[in-house]
């Protein structure tokens, strides 16, 4: 080939290697926007409804409202984008409630015990601008999860897998709460 027939195509590639994607690691929050206020999540997991196929599964766990708060308040801290802080002089408010726990059985050995469980947590959550004390965006039934095996080689405990569970629904909160709104 000649030369005159190959450079159009290599300055094409170059021009779009050198502009990239436009990935960036940086929040997509607007610069008015530094603390945030972690209100505690409400347990508000029904216990006494009736069951169905659907609801099988569904249990309580205690204190699993404590464990969001904390976990969500790490990830916020962890991530930078907003610092955490206290109400009254928070630019943002989070307000979270657990709404469901699920244990769900997904893998069974050859003498049906259970090899394989997925852990569910999902919550309704809302963001709050306390400046103009208005609803920036809410949530309903955002759900962080994790499977685990109870046997072999990668089996897990159930309080590890829980927080596994917990890191990606904080992981979840925090990268919707920094996106672009």
């Amino acid at each position: 080939m000649r030369r005159e027939t190959l450079l159009p195509p290599i300055l094409v590639f170059l021009i779009f290697m050198l502009a990239g994607c436009g990935y960036t690691t940086r929040s997509m929050i607007t610069d008015k926007f530094k603390t945030i206020y972690i209100a505690p999540f409400v347990n508000k997991v029904d216990i006494t409804s009736d069951s169905d196929v659907a609801n099988k599964y569904k249990i309580y766990r205690p204190m699993v409202e404590t464990d969001i708060t904390r976990s969500v308040t790490e990830r916020f801290l962890l991530d930078g984008n907003l610092k955490p802080g206290h109400q009254q002089n928070a630019d943002l408010t989070l307000k979270g409630e657990v709404i469901e726990f699920r244990k769900d059985p997904l893998r069974y050995t050859d003498n049906d015990d259970v090899e394989e469980y997925r852990i569910n947590l999902v919550v309704n959550i809302s963001l709050w601008d306390n400046k103009e004390n208005k609803l920036v965006w809410q949530e309903q039934g955002f759900t962080g999860d994790t499977t685990y095996f109870t046997t072999g080689s990668s089996a897990k405990s159930e309080a590890t897998a829980l927080n596994d569970a917990l890191t990606d629904l904080a992981r979840r909160i925090v990268e919707r709460a920094v996106e672009q709104w």
